[in-house]
């Protein structure tokens, strides 16, 4: 896992026209926690690789076995080539995430660290990764020092992996039952500690409230079995290169690559679900989650609730400040409203100004819903937005935002979207009706008549 393509990270510098010279380096621009972790990071991995060294230094040639070198060219190779025959493909994944990358490197690292003492394992993660940078990350915009810092992440998780793995007898790994514990604690230890200190940078990184929390960032369901089934594979490889010899790590080339282009098909689907300007849910997108969720709802006996929000006199903002400006408060917006539901509740944009959520699992008590408590939490959330946005004499906020909500309930006997989405609409325009900035609820549509 490496953060390659973050959005999140501030002081990026990605123009091709940088001033030259250590005090202009983009990593100067991050905030110091960010920094002290980075260079905290960078510190301890320079001291591992070193310790490897002095290590090697001490024995001599004797410290490599016989048969060493052979599988440090395998693995080094087998990773050349792989990201020689995916690099059009690796290049478009970057281009197109915004969140932690899993470059899928690990099945040559931790193959690696199961094989080889502590140097040749961090020199098969070194090569692979200049390659890397050489023919994909730098061609995309991949500053140095984020590469810098994703290899000591590599470099400290494949020293975790290669200590677990030499708590037991060499000769148990990858021939018995019992040695196959310390290689799944092996690849649990290397995930923790790669995935951990990569989304603290993210985290840590977050300079106001709209920026995901660790525990958020950890969440990530898909980038962990990613991680996880990468690490598998460089389990096996590790596996069948200790049973039957070095050249058989050529095997997991072609379903590497596969894995690969299977990793873009779901991002160019992910991509074709979500809104460019808010990442929320597109209107399509969220009605199908939509329709799947109420039936998922319908089965659980549970209530489920639409808002429908509309930001007042959003085409001032427009007209004043020019469309870029109201991106970036639809944007702010979209963050608002997502900070103040439940990870699994959808939210999505309609078009323009209008927003949409549907809540499961609503509870009604004395006729006050919980949907119209989070209403009310999303209302005065917007209301004191402060976004900031550039000015013709330097930066500008704007405030005094106000959103029309409408919502819509129904009893868990009687889920229809349509009906859902139509009762909240009116509300919505009922609260726009009685002077903008509030929040109305319809609690129940009624059933169509024949």
């Amino acid at each position: 896992m490496t953060v390659a393509r973050l959005k999140g990270f501030r002081g990026m510098g990605l123009s091709r026209q940088r001033p030259i010279g250590v005090t202009h380096w983009a990593i100067w621009s991050l905030p110091r926690r960010v920094l002290f972790l980075i260079l905290t990071v960078e510190l301890v991995a320079v001291a591992a690789v070193a310790a490897s060294a002095t290590t090697a230094a001490t024995v001599g040639p004797a410290l490599f076995a016989e048969g060493d070198l052979l599988v440090f060219a395998v693995l080094a190779g087998a990773g050349i080539i792989s990201t020689e025959a995916s690099l059009g493909v690796e290049r478009a994944r970057h281009r197109r995430e915004d969140g932690p990358h899993i470059d899928l490197s690990s099945v040559w690292a931790f193959a690696a660290a199961a094989l080889l003492p502590g140097l040749l394992a961090c020199a098969v993660v070194i090569v692979i990764s200049a390659h890397l940078y050489a023919r994909s990350w730098r061609k995309v915009g991949v500053p140095p020092y984020r590469v810098v810092f994703s290899v000591a992440t590599v470099l400290l998780a494949v020293h975790a992996a290669a200590s677990v793995l030499h708590l037991v007898d060499e000769s148990t790994l990858f021939s018995t039952a019992i040695g196959l514990v310390p290689v799944v604690l092996a690849v649990l230890t290397y995930a923790a500690v790669n995935m951990f200190l990569v989304v603290a940078a993210i985290a840590l990184n977050g300079q106001d409230r709209h920026v995901p929390r660790f525990v958020q960032l950890l969440r990530h369901g898909d980038d962990a079995v990613l991680e996880f089934a990468t690490l598998s594979m460089g389990a096996l490889v590790a596996g069948a290169m200790s049973a039957f010899g070095a050249y058989y790590a050529v095997l997991v080339l072609p379903p590497l690559i596969v894995l690969h282009r299977t990793v873009l098909v779901r991002q160019l689907e992910e991509a074709a679900s979500i809104d460019g300007k808010t990442g929320l849910l597109n209107a399509a997108a969220w009605h199908a989650k939509a329709g799947r969720e109420l039936r998922r709802a319908e089965r659980a006996q549970e209530r489920a609730a639409v808002l429908v929000l509309d930001l007042d006199h959003f085409k001032l903002v427009n007209d004043r400040h020019g469309h870029l400006v109201g991106d970036t408060v639809l944007a702010a917006v979209a963050a608002a409203v997502r900070a103040e539901v439940r990870d699994d509740d959808l939210v999505g944009r309609f078009g323009g100004e209008e927003f949409v959520v549907l809540l499961r699992g609503v509870d009604v008590d004395n006729n006050r819903t919980g949907a119209e408590a989070v209403a009310e939490r999303i209302r005065r959330r917007i209301a004191a937005l402060e976004v900031e946005v550039p000015g013709p004499h330097g930066p500008a906020v704007l405030d005094q935002f106000t959103v029309s909500i409408g919502g819509a309930v129904n009893p868990p006997d009687d889920l229809d979207l349509a009906r859902l989405i139509a009762c909240a609409d009116t509300a919505m325009y009922e609260a726009k009706h009685r002077g903008r900035n509030r929040v109305r609820m319809g609690l129940q549509p009624t059933r169509d008549t024949a």
